[in-house]
Formats: structure tokens, sequence, C-alpha cells
């Protein structure tokens, strides 16, 4: 242990923390890139459930962001060091190639980092990525991977993708983790609790407020600042459909894709045709007089429902970072008034573009804002008849299927999944708490159904979070210290390859063309025709 805190702790020449590490089972060290919501969660989960990961450095342009993050998770109550604390991914990458070159003439320097943890915002992903290449380091980056296909395309290539990656990559699909869904996948595909899978009917129920917060007027609220909201907000719901009905490796079965793709969707109320008469020509609830009566209300929402009443947090942080300090430090009436300046910002006609474009209106009326993703999306998956075809071998669930993906914003839960599958020999329905399992044989009996009910897992995701995180430290460790190779311990901790992720990515486009060209898309056609322009480069 002492050996192992020598290693984090002081400056080292290479020769010597390479005599030290032989000596004890070294923890992979991180880079947090940004300190939002998420990668808060990946941190908050290494502490909260000591997996074997150290969170070494934070790079975050906002300073009070970072230093809170720092105090919580890498320096604590000490001063931060030289390696610990960066106003951006660039300085980082900076000092780390100083370091680099100094350890290599012998000079004494801290510990490198193993591995980064990229939560910045989703159009930022490739040049990140593409920027860090060079320093061959294992990468966990949140979903969606890139916001557009061609990006996704290049990152896939640039990680190795055609061919046997060198490193561990995991990204933001949360959902294979929780213990839920891990229950799920048992009950579905190892158990056969309902025999051969037919069909499964998935909601994401995004949640009313969440929805207006983030995707009206929030960071994901246009395309062409983020992407579609079926990417950025379920492209872990769409590979969640795939995990459990395609993507089988660990059971020695080729994948078994969909034939056919089809999307339609809305973007069914947040529009200026459908603003209320008595909101008149306000554009922020704080100068509205239809406000008092307004659910979509931001002084409801984010001062009285939430301010009011103690919360700090998440969506209050989000609209003013320092918040909570300013609050502690200046007393709980200012703090009160600093959100409100900050919500009462506003735009108008004379705004430029690019200034309305590159900052959040939360105050904003909802239908007065810029957004255009959609509130309301269906996604229907349908496969052929496979069964007989896989190297003359029998694999249940190869049949004749469908999935069918809703996403909307109109509910009162708030990203708590539920859905329904049928089967050959009965029903699973599920929701973010229990599994209801109903078979046919047990017709009119008392035992017909049997109720399953996870453990509850701490972190967001009904603990998929931290599953992931978890996942992903245990395959860096295992690389790190020589005990597996990086294909080993991706198949065996990540549980997801390269291609399974990009894959999933790709379903997204796929659905999207589907959609915007009012059409059912061939999908072996169109992956084929994606293999060959990734194999062509």
């Amino acid at each position: 242990m002492a050996e192992a805190k020598q290693v984090d702790a002081e400056k080292l020449t290479d020769s010597e923390r390479t005599r030290l590490c032989s000596a004890v089972r070294r923890k992979p060290r991180f880079l947090v890139i940004g300190a939002g919501q998420r990668g808060t969660a990946y941190a908050s989960a290494v502490a909260r459930e000591a997996l074997p990961a150290v969170i070494t450095a934070i790079a975050d342009p906002i300073r009070s962001k970072r230093s809170s993050f720092g105090k919580k998770y890498i320096w604590k109550d000490r001063q931060p060091r030289q390696d610990q604390d960066f106003d951006s991914w660039q300085h980082f990458l900076e000092y780390e190639k100083s370091r680099r070159e100094a350890e290599a003439t012998g000079e004494k320097v801290y510990a490198g980092v193993d591995g980064i943890i990229l939560c910045t915002q989703d159009q930022t992903h490739k040049g990140i990525l593409q920027a860090f290449g060079p320093l061959k380091l294992h990468v966990l980056c949140e979903k969606p991977i890139a916001t557009t296909l061609q990006d996704c395309q290049d990152i896939y290539l640039s990680l190795g993708g055609a061919r046997s990656p060198e490193k561990i990559f995991s990204t933001g699909h949360v959902l294979r983790y929780s213990p839920h869904n891990m229950l799920l996948r048992k009950l579905l595909l190892e158990d056969r609790a309902i025999g051969e899978l037919v069909s499964i009917e998935h909601t994401e129920p995004v949640g009313w407020f969440h929805f207006s917060h983030s995707y009206v007027r929030g960071n994901w609220r246009k395309e062409s600042l983020a992407a579609p909201s079926l990417l950025c907000k379920s492209c872990h719901d769409i590979d969640f459909i795939l995990w459990l009905l395609c993507y089988k490796t660990d059971f020695g079965e080729p994948a078994h894709m969909p034939s056919l793709v089809s999307s339609v969707g809305n973007l069914s109320l947040f529009t200026k045709r459908r603003k209320p008469e008595a909101a008149g020509n306000a554009t922020n609830c704080f100068s509205c007089s239809h406000e008092p009566s307004c659910n979509w209300s931001a002084k409801k929402m984010y001062v009285e429902k939430l301010y009011d009443r103690g919360h700090r947090d998440f969506p209050v942080r989000v609209v003013a970072p320092d918040i909570e300090e300013i609050a502690a430090k200046a007393g709980t009436e200012y703090g009160r008034e600093v959100l409100t300046q900050i919500l009462s910002s506003d735009y108008d006609a004379s705004t430029p573009r690019a200034t309305i474009e590159s900052q959040q209106w939360y105050g904003r009326c909802v239908w007065e804002s810029d957004n255009d993703v959609l509130d309301d999306q269906i996604v229907t998956l349908t496969w052929d008849d496979d069964s007989g075809s896989v190297s003359s071998r029998e694999f249940p669930d190869r049949g004749p299927k469908t999935a069918v993906f809703h996403m909307i914003a109109f509910t009162e839960a708030q990203c708590e999944r539920r859905g329904k599958i049928s089967g050959t020999h009965g029903e699973i329905q599920y929701d973010s708490k229990e599994i209801r399992v109903y078979k046919f044989d047990k017709f009119l009996e008392p035992e017909a159904a049997e109720i399953f009910t996870p453990p509850k897992a701490a972190g967001g995701h009904g603990g998929g979070d931290g599953g992931l995180m978890n996942g992903f430290s245990k395959a860096v460790e295992a690389v790190i210290n020589g005990e597996l190779s990086v294909e080993q311990a991706q198949a065996k901790y990540v549980g997801c390859t390269l291609k399974e992720a990009f894959m999933s990515h790709a379903m997204v486009f796929a659905a999207e063309e589907a959609r915007l060209g009012r059409k059912i898309v061939d999908w072996q056609d169109w992956w084929a025709k994606l293999e060959q322009r990734l194999l062509s480069q």
C-alpha cells in the first residue's frame, strides 16, 4: 500500500516508478475532462463504491466547478499539484507532452494518467479524442460518441475499429450496467424465462421538466448545436434494445441484426404557434403576465420549487454553476437574486445569432426558444427469420421479431424506463424498480406471475453509472497490470466492443434517415455500404 501511494504522490524517475509498480497491483489513474454532471457522476462512483481507480486530474474551464470537483475527489483539503488542476484539456495535453519528454530524459516527474474520462459537450468529442490519440490512453467517452455519423466513423477508425483496438474503450451506454437491466437480460437470455423473444416495447419517459430544461432551453435544444434528441437522449436506449436482442457474443453467438428500420416523430408542443394567447409578446418568464398560471414557468421551477426549498445541485447548478458557493458566502437571499438575474437574461431580434447559440437561456419562454429537437419519437426495428443460417448451428431468438422504442417528453416519470417483452412462453413487464414475469403454462395459477426486485444501487441510471465506471476501471486495471490483453479485458469487464458501440450509434442515424426521408431503411444494405466505406479508408 505504501508503494502504491508513493507511485501516485511523489515525483519519481521512470526506472524508480517501474520498480515500485512491479511490487504492487496498481490502480489505473484517470483524467476527467469536464467537471459537470456526467464527470461528477463517474468520479463520485469511484469514491462511493471504492472502485479500483484513482481520479488524479480534472480539466474544466470554469474555476469554481474545477475547484469543487478537485476538493471532493482529488486534492481534498490540500492545494492542487501541477499534475492535478487544468483549466482546459489543451493545457493538460501540453503538460503531459512535456512530462513525458522530461521522464524520457531521466528526470523525476509525477505519474502520468492511464486513461481519460471524456464528459464535455457532445460536439467536442471528436476533436479531443483525435488530439489525445498520440498519447495512446484508455478512453471512457460519454454518450453520444459524436454528433454526426461522419464524426462517429472518424473516431471509430482512429481508435482502431477496423482492426484490433490497442486500448480499452467504453462509452456511456449505462443501461447495460444497472442491476435491474442485468437481471432482466439474465432472465431473458440465460434463464429463458419466457422462451424465444418475439417483441419488445420499450419507453423512455424523459420527464416534462427535464425535457424543458435540457432540450428546450438547454444545451441539447437545437440540432445544429448538438444533434437529434434521439441521439443525445436515447442512443443508449437503442443500444439497450440491441443488447437484449442482437449482441450475444458472450453466449458465443454472432449478432442477429435487424433487417428494417423506421421512425416517426414530432416537435409537438414547444413551438411559437402553440404559445398561449395570454403570454402575449413576452419572451422571458420574468416579464410574462401568463407566468403565474404557466406549468413551464422558469421562476416556479428553478427559484420557487427548487432554490427556495434548498436545492443547489442539478438543475439549479447548471443554471448558476457557482450558486452553492455564492449562497454559502453571501447568503441565501443574495444567491436567489443572482439566480433570478441569470434567469431574467434574454435576447431579442438585435442579438447576434452567434451570441444566442453560444449559451443557454433557462428563463426563456418555452414557446419562444430557438429549439427544434423532437419531443415525441418512435423507432421500429424488424428482424427477419435467421434461425437456420448461422454456421449450421442452432441458436434461440434468431426468428422474426420486432422492437418498438418510444421517447416521450410529457411524462411524470423522469428517465425511469418501462417496457414489455413478449416471448413464446410468457411475457415480461418491467420498470426501473421491478420485473414481472408471467408464464403461459401457469395459466390461472397463483404463481403465474413472479415479481423480481433487483437490489437498489446508488448513483444515476439505477446504478448504471457506477456499473459502467466499475467495468471500465477493472478492464484498464487488468491491462496495466499485465493480467489480460485489451481484447480479453474489454470482453470480460466492459462487455461491449468498440464495434458494438459504433453500431448502436449507427442505428440511430439510420432511424433518423428513415424519419427524415419518410421511408423504411434496409439495415442490412445500409450497414453493408457503411462497412465498405470504412474498409476503404
